[in-house]
């Protein structure tokens, strides 16, 4: 008699599994420029190194009405940040390079930043989302992007303090 646990192969019946090709292919992570972002980008960078996954760094330019309103240029600004980011980006990259290599991609686009990365999620079908806790404290009572992404439940989130 054979104690050992076999698998019910009724359950499998149908599934195809690849060898090689488990985790994650897409991960995404948000960025705005701030310190939890900047931990948030290094924690998905090496987690996109480890599965050798495609890292998608994302920064979606805020539109703030207020600032409009009062004549200040906001495109300009967020424009600014999104080249700043990039720069920071392929410093780092090239920094990297010989030590480890990752796939990545910047997008940046303007709208509201939680609207725009779980578009973005979508499109490329991303198979985790990274990013940082907000550092403001008026999150706690509205609700950070963060806690937004968590509770949709679309996609494994990880938030990085």
């Amino acid at each position: 008699m054979n104690d050992e646990w076999q698998p019910d192969r009724s359950s499998l019946s149908g599934a195809q599994f690849e060898r090689g090709t488990d985790g994650p292919k897409v991960i995404l992570v948000g960025v705005d420029g701030s310190a939890a972002s900047g931990r948030a980008a290094a924690y998905a960078a090496g987690l996109a190194r480890r599965q050798n996954a495609l890292l998608v760094v994302v920064y979606v330019q805020p539109v703030l009405g207020t600032a409009v309103a009062m004549g200040a240029s906001v495109a300009e600004v967020t424009e600014e940040v999104a080249e700043s980011l990039v720069a920071e980006i392929r410093a780092w990259a090239d920094r990297m390079r010989g030590v480890f290599e990752v796939r990545w991609q910047f997008v940046t686009f303007r709208g509201d930043p939680y609207g725009g990365l779980v578009a973005t999620a979508d499109r490329l079908k991303a198979d985790a989302v990274v990013v940082g806790a907000s550092e403001q404290a008026g999150h706690r009572i509205v609700g950070s992007v963060a806690v937004r992404l968590v509770k949709s439940g679309r996609w494994p989130v990880t938030v990085v303090p």
